[in-house]
């Protein structure tokens, strides 16, 4: 009876353990995500970016590779072996070769080719930069996002709980005679509005916070809470001529297009060198058997070679490359001047952003918001007394709502224009 007892037990904590394990996850995986440690957890966990990363040490492998000289090449091989015999002696000329051959390009390629494959290392690292900028700045913008998402539930759920009084109230006021049920029916109204909002932003938060575990390396259902309180200072908005040189100074991408034209122009000197040959040195040592006719042992025998390429169809083939390669090198420039426009309008289209969602910011924060709150005070005091009707009552603590809920929105519009103010300039902002 004591086995049986003991291997039910058995059976039962095998059962359980799983069952707890999976209950305590979510507590540890449940703790608040801060704007910083979801930035870090980006760049450390991104798999997009550290595959990346990969490629540009697999880049950085190539110009040494570039600039060495082609393998030599070895031959061995028997020469004028008679078929009669296959005797190695019969014969004078009868020889066994061992040859060593090594093709040397015009002097000045192999730098050439090194220079252009270290640009285009230089250029994979830069856009690694460029990507992580990004990667940052889209975690910022999302986490930004999530937060204004929560706290527009939280005032959502909390109007809820005020509209669900304010139904009772009516309800009570309409059964008394002292209320109209217009006014029952209109709370029930503004209430299903707001559960109608609730959904929205359940849903739209769900899909934000698979998003952000995707980027930060993690499981898209991994539990994904924020801090119950974040900064809603805002920094001071940069200077319009000094953001647009930092820009145009720090901006990876830039570096990036600066270096592919770097490359176009080695690519162009390389093509002006294909005029030149390039050469080929060879040398071969036959060993011979046998003897001479008048006795004397056959000398082994040795031959050197030095060949080179004729460009002769150089109008046809190395001009035309050299034009190609013109062409290759202005495209690359005019992508650098595009690039420089696009990265100066970005910047300055996030600085106007950024101006005028924290005016918005603030003048909800200060202005707007103080002021509705007062009014909707007033207006419960008139009502209780029988002042203010229902309808106003309620019309003033929704329009309230609706300030708050603005507030977040602008807020978290102005972090994403900051951090995508960030990301324009190439790097954190410290100017005064």
């Amino acid at each position: 009876m004591r086995s049986f007892t003991r291997l039910y037990l058995y059976r039962c904590a095998a059962w359980l353990l799983p069952v707890l394990a999976a209950a305590i996850q979510p507590a540890v995986a449940a703790e608040p995500l801060t704007l910083a440690a979801a930035e870090q957890l980006a760049r450390d966990h991104n798999p997009s970016l550290a595959g990346a990363g990969v490629g540009v040490k697999a880049m950085q492998a190539i110009p040494a590779q570039a600039g060495a000289l082609p393998d030599p090449v070895l031959r061995l091989g028997a020469m004028n072996l008679p078929l009669n015999s296959l005797s190695l002696s019969q014969e004078a000329m009868t020889q066994m070769q061992v040859g060593l051959s090594q093709k040397i390009p015009f002097p000045g390629k192999l730098d050439l080719q090194q220079s252009m494959a270290a640009y285009r290392a230089d250029v994979a690292g830069f856009e690694y930069v460029e990507a992580g900028l990004k990667l940052v700045r889209d975690v910022r913008m999302t986490w930004w996002n999530l937060c204004y998402l929560d706290r527009a539930l939280d005032i959502v759920r909390h109007n809820q709980v005020l509209l669900r009084q304010f139904v009772r109230i009516a309800e009570a006021k309409y059964k008394t005679g002292e209320g109209l049920q217009q006014d029952v029916l209109l709370a029930q109204v503004e209430l299903s509005k707001l559960l109608d909002v609730e959904i929205t932003l359940t849903g739209s938060r769900k899909s934000q916070a698979a998003w952000l575990n995707a980027q930060l390396g993690r499981r898209a259902d991994h539990a994904l809470i924020l801090p119950a309180t974040v900064n809603e200072s805002l920094a001071k908005a940069p200077d319009e001529a000094w953001l647009l040189q930092k820009a145009k100074a720090a901006r990876p991408a830039l570096t990036a297009k600066a270096r592919e034209v770097s490359a176009a122009a080695d690519q162009v000197a390389l093509a002006e060198k294909d005029y030149y040959p390039d050469f080929t040195l060879a040398g071969d040592y036959g060993f011979r058997q046998g003897r001479d006719p008048n006795g004397r042992v056959r000398p082994d025998m040795a031959s050197i070679q030095l060949s080179f390429t004729l460009p002769v169809y150089s109008s046809h083939k190395q001009a035309k490359e050299v034009d190609q390669r013109l062409a290759e090198k202005a495209r690359a420039a005019f992508a650098l001047e595009d690039a420089t426009r696009s990265v100066e309008a970005e910047a300055l289209m996030a600085l106007a952003d950024y101006q005028r969602s924290s005016a918005q910011a603030s003048l909800f924060k200060t202005g707007i918001i103080p002021q509705a709150s007062q009014t909707v005070a007033s207006m419960l005091s008139g009502f209780q007394v029988g002042k203010v009707d229902f309808l106003n009552l309620v019309g003033s603590q929704i329009t309230l709502y609706n300030y708050e809920t603005q507030y977040w929105k602008v807020l978290a519009e102005a972090n994403q224009a900051y951090a995508r103010l960030i990301a324009a300039a190439g790097g954190e902002l410290h100017h005064e």
